[in-house]
């Protein structure tokens, strides 16, 4: 039997043999079952497979070449290292624009991972098919992808990538997903690293081209701004080494006369040359690039003023903001307790409204907290929304922290962001038995 440490590898394979995985194959102790090749780049490979319960997933390994081709002998162990890299990774950056890790194993030697299937489209075949985003609609999906990688780059991790290609859209629902972190690399700020020099040509910044250089979080600003430049203007930007002679970059709005000065400014400076010139963080860039009434947009149907909610999220008070959101959606239903709310009140619950409150939610806790978290955890346990299972109910209640050795608890000792994920708001409102209506009703507003 192969080895199964992380830091194991075969490399007596035959160079007749063959790893690439066919329709039908189990893998994992019959775990997954392969449905059918999705891609492949330079050294990795991705399948779509269905688990046992048949929710599709996706299968990322390493190419057969790399594990049997002689001229990859030398770098065979880097290899295995980087794509384990990638897995310790994507398991600690857990953020709703993030695409999600559910597993890591072995099979025949090749390392693997097993992460969320995203069904949808990548920015750049969306840009391809429909011609320039509109600002509104490309914002939306840079904004959410900004609020990720802040939480990348809080880790210590530079994601390095950034382009349209490693961005893909949920179908039917404006939600963008950050789903590659193969050459992601741990930085220390101001502090000179050895780096592997892999970019992408229009959206690697100058200092990526040298090993020795600087990197900070003004790198992946740069990527970021480029990947904007091309979803307004379908254009590649040029690549930074020809820019060094001639900046040949032209302004967003000579291509797309519908790019406002604000956003027009915005990537200009995100895409300056000297990484001084830049914007040193993302959620400095953002502040440039997104109107103040959009950064906290606080919108309501029913007139309700969210900024309390806000101020107290900001200040990290969550118990008053769980009890703030609490008296918020009450007011909305005209009720006087959580207890007196009915499947019919949350159904008719106002969209806007309830986008306001999980955004809000996901964006002061760094994506830990919100219905739209708490959602993706229902389904991920195997709920579907509008349909009550006591079953996943108590599998949910588990995994979000609300049960423990078989009994319910009283959430009011973790009220932190040391709580799990998924814990707030609302602990009450669900253990009142509405969790699938008011995951229905997120599913329902596209939240």
């Amino acid at each position: 039997m192969p080895s199964t440490d992380c830091g194991t590898i075969k490399t007596g394979l035959s160079q007749k043999s063959s790893m690439v995985w066919v329709n039908g194959q189990k893998l994992h102790g019959r775990r997954y079952v392969i449905e059918r090749k999705l891609g492949q780049g330079g050294f990795g490979i991705t399948y779509l497979a269905k688990d046992r319960k048949g929710k599709p997933l996706v299968i990322k390994t390493l190419k057969d070449e790399v594990m049997t081709n002689p001229d990859f002998i030398d770098f065979r162990d880097k290899y295995q290292r980087d794509f384990e890299r990638e897995a310790t990774r994507l398991a600690v950056c857990k953020h709703p624009h993030i695409v999600q890790i559910e597993n890591v194993f072995h099979e025949q030697s090749l390392p693997c991972i097993a992460m969320e299937y995203i069904q949808g489209e990548d920015l750049w075949r969306r840009v391809r098919n429909r011609s320039p985003l509109s600002e509104a609609e490309a914002l939306g999906y840079i904004q959410q992808i900004g609020e990720a990688l802040t939480l990348v780059h809080d880790k210590g991790i530079l994601h390095r990538d950034l382009k349209p290609h490693n961005i893909m859209v949920r179908s039917d629902v404006s939600e963008a997903v950050l789903i590659d972190f193969g050459i992601a690399r741990e930085f220390l700020p101001n502090l000179t690293q050895t780096h592997s020099v892999h970019v992408t040509p229009g959206f690697a910044p100058l200092e990526q081209y040298d090993e020795q250089a600087h990197r900070g979080e003004y790198t992946d600003v740069y990527g970021l701004a480029a990947t904007l430049y091309c979803l307004l203007t379908t254009k590649v930007p040029p690549p930074a080494f020809m820019r060094v002679v001639r900046d040949s970059l032209q302004p967003p709005q000579a291509l797309n006369s519908n790019v406002s000065d604000k956003v027009n400014l915005a990537i200009l400076t995100g895409m300056e040359l000297q990484p001084e010139n830049r914007p040193q963080s993302v959620s400095e860039w953002l502040r440039l690039l997104i109107p103040e009434n959009l950064d906290d947009d606080l919108s309501s149907e029913c007139g309700i003023d969210y900024r309390r909610l806000r101020d107290l999220l900001a200040a990290g008070e969550w118990k008053a903001a769980d009890d703030e959101t609490a008296d918020k959606i009450l007011a909305i239903i005209g009720k006087e307790s959580l207890l007196d709310v009915e499947r019919e009140d949350i159904d008719q619950f106002p969209c806007t409204d309830l986008r306001t409150i999980d955004r809000l939610w996901v964006k002061y806790s760094n994506g830990r907290f919100g219905f739209s978290v708490q959602k993706r955890i229902w389904q991920s346990v195997g709920g579907q929304p509008g349909v009550h299972d006591y079953d996943i109910y108590i599998k949910f209640g588990e995994t979000v922290g609300w049960r423990e050795k078989d009994d319910w608890i009283i959430h009011k000792d973790l009220f932190s962001l040391n709580a799990p994920q998924g814990h707030l708001p609302l602990w009450d409102l669900c253990v009142l038995g509405l969790s699938a209506v008011l995951f229905s009703r997120v599913e329902t507003c596209k939240i």
